[in-house]
């Protein structure tokens, strides 16, 4: 099968699809492409998941409910964890995690035994491609070598490519749907099979860049310039809190140039699986170029640093009232990373809940979209928000800044507050001692 036979069947649709990793991105990439008309096979080594989807039944926020269970009613859409069925499928995207090891380095164990199970059953005009964040050099150097152990040659009997995921959970405006995207296939045939499936499936603009290492780093600097940025606030916030300088009123006052700036704001950390990570991607491939990242290392530490500043501000707040921190009641109000979702990867108000038990805090914590998680070997609860729980708290933590709050309600009862993501910023009467990061 050459290439213009291959694009002939992606572009009436014939050719099945399949989708390793049900997650925040395989499962959503999975539900478009199931949309627009291709037959789609998610493949995930979890049970629950396989069975969720099986019934239809979803568990990503970014997922609309009633599309899911159309498609596998229709039978459009199906999953499995039986890794034999790839062999049924024209064109397969890898969406596994990429995590860090304890060392801070690229963990791409996942990522390799997705490539040796396509392998095992590659087959000519197969189109693979990685959506996985990673450093520069992973397709070529990791997973081109794995499938070409099968004895097919790259650009001749299958295509494979990179194309970053571009996924911002919670995110009302942009979606997997409509959000551009960016593809660097290993030949130029690669590159145009998979953006043709691509641009059968998105609304957003399908850009084609040279190669996959290009596609690799520029996803690195999208999460690097953030990561930076972030740093930034964060350190600004800090100074200004020892000067006296409202932080937050500082930012809105450089909004108003109309170019050459981009607010960005601080907060108690870094959370998600992609800012907080990728940058370490970049700075361990740059060991190998003997080049020392020394930037994006400092904006790593500064926000790293973030959790344990929170903590140092809330024992200064509970010293000034006479309270040591040491049996002290404080209510987190969020644990999930960022608002209105319920993902907790990384979420900096994991490691604020840690230190504060530590430090043998008496900790409750409240968040409207994650009723229950297990952290240390204790499950934790999450507390109805009433105006008793916070009568009773000590000191009020808002560490996510969730819709769902009710701000005023927040401002009216709770004795102390550290607010670390200007949550009550609209609110006019706050009854104790307040305090912003």
């Amino acid at each position: 099968m050459n290439t213009e036979q291959v694009l002939e069947r992606i572009n009436r649709k014939e050719a099945v699809i399949g989708v390793v990793g049900l997650g925040y991105v395989g499962l959503p990439l999975a539900v478009e492409k199931a949309k627009a008309g291709y037959r789609v096979i998610g493949f995930d080594i979890q049970p629950k998941r396989v069975e969720m989807v099986n019934r239809g039944i979803n568990y990503i926020g970014d997922v609309v409910d009633e599309e899911l269970a159309d498609l596998v009613a229709t039978g459009q859409l199906c999953a499995t964890a039986d890794y034999s069925d790839i062999a049924r499928v024209d064109a397969v995207s890898i969406c596994v995690p990429t995590p860090l090891d304890r060392y801070q380095q690229p963990d791409t164990s996942y990522v390799e035994g997705s490539a040796r199970e396509i392998a095992k059953r590659l087959h000519p005009g197969m189109l693979v491609v990685l959506e996985s964040t990673t450093y520069p050099g992973t397709t070529e150097e990791v997973v081109l070598p794995i499938l070409e152990e099968s004895g097919l040659k790259v650009g001749r009997d299958f295509y494979l490519a990179f194309s970053p995921e571009r996924v911002d959970p919670g995110n009302k405006i942009y979606n997997t749907k409509n959000t551009p995207k960016v593809v660097g296939g290993i030949t130029g045939d690669c590159t145009r099979t998979a953006a043709a499936l691509y641009r059968n499936v998105l609304e957003g603009e399908v850009f084609e860049v040279s190669g996959p290492a290009v596609a690799e780093m520029e996803k690195i600097l999208e999460n690097t310039f953030r990561n930076l940025n972030i740093a930034l606030a964060n350190e600004m916030s800090i100074l200004c809190n020892k000067m006296g300088i409202d932080y937050w009123e500082v930012v809105e006052a450089a909004k108003t140039k109309p170019y050459g700036f981009m607010a960005f704001y601080p907060g108690p950390g870094l959370g998600g699986h992609c800012i907080p990570i990728d940058p370490y991607y970049l700075t361990w491939k740059a060991r190998e170029y003997k080049y020392h990242t020394r930037l994006i290392e400092l904006a790593g530490e500064i926000n790293n640093y973030m959790p344990d500043f929170v903590v140092e501000r809330i024992m200064k707040m509970l010293s000034r009232h006479g309270k040591p921190l040491k049996g002290s009641k404080v209510l987190l109000l969020g644990i999930a990373y960022k608002r209105d979702i319920d993902d907790m990867r990384e979420s900096p108000a994991i490691e604020i809940l840690r230190q504060l038990v530590k430090q043998g805090a008496d900790v409750q914590v409240n968040d409207p979209h994650i009723p229950s998680f297990r952290l240390d070997g204790r499950v934790y609860e999450s507390k109805p928000l009433t105006a008793g729980l916070l009568e009773e708290a000590d000191l009020t933590v808002i560490t996510t800044d969730h819709s769902a709050y009710d701000y005023p309600l927040i401002g009216e009862k709770a004795r102390l507050i550290f607010d670390t993501r200007n949550g009550l910023k609209d609110v006019q009467q706050i009854r104790g001692d307040y305090e912003k990061i």
